[in-house]
């Protein structure tokens, strides 16, 4: 199939890392990218003192590419949802943004220098958190 065909020009494949904080630079956290018929390439992150991607950075990089107005489409190797079983458990709607606001306030690690392991043991609370 010709690149006329597709309904998507570009991929851009993401090998994700929940690991440490938003700014961590984490050789776990790698992206990859296909345009039109072209092989797939890494992306590196844009010059700076850190040797690979943040959480934060790689966010930032994903939301100026796919303003450029090329049908994009994105694989993160990460889960798209959680179980229903979940939003039972802790009595969320089964929706996106009821979803979100939940997630936001439980696992608050967008926040500067936050690590993944403080939310999960228990040691921050959204609380605790300057934002």
């Amino acid at each position: 199939m010709t690149s006329e065909g597709r309904m998507f020009r570009r991929t851009i494949g993401i090998d994700y890392s929940g690991a440490q904080t938003a700014e961590a630079s984490l050789k776990g956290l790698r992206v990859y990218q296909t345009q039109d018929d072209g092989p797939a390439v890494e992306v590196m992150p844009p010059p700076s003192p850190r040797k690979y991607w943040t959480r934060r950075g790689l966010a930032e990089w994903l939301i100026a590419e796919l303003d450029d107005n090329i049908p994009t489409v994105v694989g993160i190797d990460h889960g798209f949802s959680f179980p229903m079983r979940y939003f039972e458990r802790h009595g969320i709607a089964p929706d996106w943004d009821a979803f979100l606001e939940d997630f936001c306030t439980h696992w608050p690690t967008d926040a500067p220098r936050t690590y993944v392991d403080f939310v999960r043991d228990g040691m921050l609370t959204a609380m605790h958190v300057d934002k």
